[in-house]
């Protein structure tokens, strides 16, 4: 008996093919557009690959995970299940504290990235990413990330994150909010 194929097949034209191409050279990154973009050691550049449309709520601490500018920002503009980007930051920066409607899994593709996340009891726990290196957070999961990357302290080290779903949201928690109020740091909406 012949194997038989039962997923649909579909010839691809070249020239759709290099409209789901992103050089990484060509990207354009973005440093606002979330609750703790403005705070001491929270600087970041976020680069929007695969997906990130707009979540149907961007109010009320509710946002895209990359921000309202980047999620508008997408080098590849479909909808498939899941949304693709980088974070590049240097040694001590990364976000705040966090949380996420879908999985989200992040993989360490230059330097160390510390991944923190609230363990039983509210104790923070953590690990150590190095290149290749990849945790994946299930949704509800409050989480942040941290370049620890040893060295000048003004290299820059890339993370690369996956995050499920067609239009994420993410949200910053009590304690993160409040820390950015009190600063004043607040974006303008």
């Amino acid at each position: 008996m012949e194997y038989q194929e039962t997923l649909p097949r579909r010839g691809v034209s070249r020239k759709e093919m290099l409209k789901r191409v992103a050089r990484f050279k060509k990207l354009k990154g973005s440093d606002g557009g979330l609750p703790d973009s403005k705070m001491p050691g929270c600087e970041r550049i976020l680069y929007n690959v695969i997906g990130f449309q707009p979540p149907e709520t961007e109010r009320g601490g509710k946002q895209s995970p990359v921000g309202v500018k980047a999620a508008r920002m997408a080098a590849i503009k479909i909808s498939e299940g899941f949304n693709l980007g980088y974070c590049r930051a240097r040694p001590g920066k990364g976000p705040m504290l966090h949380n996420h409607d879908t999985n989200e899994t992040f993989i360490a593709m230059t330097g160390t990235w510390r991944a923190i996340w609230e363990g039983k009891g509210g104790r923070l726990e953590h690990v150590d990413l190095k290149p290749l290196d990849l945790i994946s957070f299930p949704p509800g999961a409050i989480r942040r990330f941290m370049n620890v990357t040893r060295g000048p302290k003004n290299k820059y080290s890339t993370l690369m994150f996956v995050i499920g779903g067609n239009a994420p949201s993410s949200e910053f928690t009590n304690e993160s909010m409040r820390r950015i109020e009190a600063a004043g740091a607040m974006p303008r909406t």
